[in-house]
């Protein structure tokens, strides 16, 4: 079964490479999300095993969608990764990809090392079928 990755930010372009670079790895089926104000919208209709989300974006930014995140009973198991260009890859190593509590990988990044990053935050698989909670 493959898993599930919603990836929230608003440059379309990047994120149009990054589903077409997971899905060709063949085990991420991939759902882009370019709106960040429709982040929870997007989670409760996919219900991904992982998060990918950008920092900054207009409307809300990535704290303030992960902040949302968090304040849902269901959805705040969901893990999420910040991708960002705003640390650079330096202090991401620094701090071992810890900042302020979220794992954080810098932009720009290797298909090697965001398939890598998934692989050890993304929730493992259950033998649900991949049937989500009723969270609508």
């Amino acid at each position: 079964m493959k898993k599930k990755v919603l990836i929230i930010d608003d440059e379309a372009a990047f994120t149009n490479v990054v589903k077409l670079t997971l899905e060709g790895a063949g085990i991420y089926d991939v759902r882009v999300e370019n709106d960040s104000r429709q982040a929870i919208s997007s989670a409760r209709k996919f219900w991904p095993d992982i998060i990918v989300l950008d920092v900054v974006m207009p409307e809300l930014d990535g704290g303030e969608v992960y902040m949302q995140f968090m304040a849902d009973p269901v959805l705040k198991s969901i893990p999420i990764i910040f991708l960002t260009a705003i640390v650079r890859q330096k202090e991401v190593d620094e701090h071992k990809g810890m900042i302020g509590g979220s794992f954080y990988i810098a932009k720009p990044v290797s298909a090697d090392g965001l398939i890598s990053a998934i692989e050890e935050h993304s929730r493992p698989k259950t033998g649900t079928l991949g049937l989500a909670p009723d969270i609508a």
